[in-house]
């Protein structure tokens, strides 16, 4: 049976729940479809000492402040789960969960959403699957070879698991300094970069780097990237102060019990942690073929996907608008999504 709505968000982590909103503001009917079991996106994903770099006040979605959190100024993964899960509960966002999209095709005006729950035919769909499921590590010589432990950033559960051991960290931003000073007490550590570190000024958070988004969309400035990569939270900040935090050159190559340094000498170690990234999920658009550029499908600049009307694709980061892979900053796009769809919507 196919059911029949105005518009289908695909996603329903921070981005799927703004664009939920304000589509209910605009009084369009829509159905948010999201393949995670619980409310949470991707922050399920994160490890237990991560610390949002700004207040709550600072790290909301639009409608609702997110709560501060009791004796810390910002807020952990945990905290973020219960927000959004919370968040969906208090605007009654239509999710239907676990429902995985498998391809989106052209159908008439519009577009056909099939699931492994049935099909949606949408006047419009908004893609907010996000980054979070496709854990991306590099094409390192050797890296079948390794027979310690790999473990990516989004599998990393704390450092108690890896206490005596020899633990290589790959990645030069946040991920890769807040879990190499998050394992310094316990392991002995060494952190790879493709580059030395760029921290960020030590009085610089979230709202700063929004403010600059902010900037770069009106034309000033150069947007967060010529600040740095890393923000300097407190346990980075104190683990770079002290000594310990010291990164050292991207390794080489992976070998069976190791991995050979830019000096072609080679060390022992236990376990590889990737924090690498990720890449955006957006293989149920492969029926749509959509061009794309650098492994991205091409964009304005925005979520409108230029060519392609009634498809917008929110949250996966500044090449669908500044800032808008966070929580404070997605909010201004998900509204522009609303505002277009509802033009897209109206009779010619």
């Amino acid at each position: 049976m196919t059911e029949h709505l105005p518009a289908v968000v695909v996603g329903g982590g921070q981005a799927g729940l703004a664009a939920s909103f304000y589509l209910r503001r605009r009084g369009i009917d829509h159905v948010v479809l999201d393949a995670a079991e619980r409310p949470g996106g991707a922050w399920r994903q994160t490890w237990p000492s991560l610390r949002l770099f700004s207040p709550a006040a600072y790290s909301s979605l639009p409608g609702w402040r997110m709560p501060a959190t009791p004796g810390a100024d910002n807020p952990d993964a945990a905290h973020v789960i219960d927000y959004l899960a919370r968040y969906e509960e208090r605007y009654a966002v239509p999710v239907r969960r676990p429902v995985r999209v498998r391809g989106v095709t052209r159908s008439g005006e519009g577009f056909e959403v099939v699931t492994g729950a049935g099909t949606w035919s949408a006047g419009t769909v908004i893609g907010a699957t996000g980054n979070g499921t496709r854990p991306f590590v590099p094409a390192v010589p050797g890296l079948s070879d390794f027979e310690g432990e790999q473990r990516h950033s989004s599998g990393y559960a704390g450092p108690e698991e890896f206490a005596g051991r020899r633990v290589l960290v790959v990645g030069g931003a946040n991920s890769g300094a807040q879990i190499a000073a998050d394992l310094l007490p316990v392991a002995e550590v060494t952190w790879a970069t493709l580059t030395p570190p760029r921290y960020l000024p030590d009085d610089v958070d979230g709202r700063e780097l929004f403010r600059v988004a902010s900037a770069r969309l009106r034309g000033e400035g150069g947007g967060v990237g010529s600040l740095g990569d890393i923000v300097a939270v407190p346990p980075v900040r104190r683990a770079r102060d002290e000594g310990g935090l010291v990164a050292t050159p991207m390794v080489r190559s992976i070998t069976r019990t190791g991995a050979v340094g830019p000096d072609g000498v080679e060390r022992g170690f236990d376990a590889i942690i990737w924090c690498t990234g990720f890449r955006p999920d957006l293989s149920w658009l492969s029926g749509l073929d959509l061009p794309r550029r650098d492994g991205r499908v091409v964009t304005d600049g925005t979520p409108v996907v230029p060519g392609v009307p009634g498809l917008f694709l929110l949250g996966y980061g500044d090449w669908c608008g500044p800032a808008s892979a966070t929580l404070i900053g997605v909010g201004q796009w998900a509204r522009l999504v609303a505002d277009r769809v509802a033009a897209a919507l109206e009779p010619a």
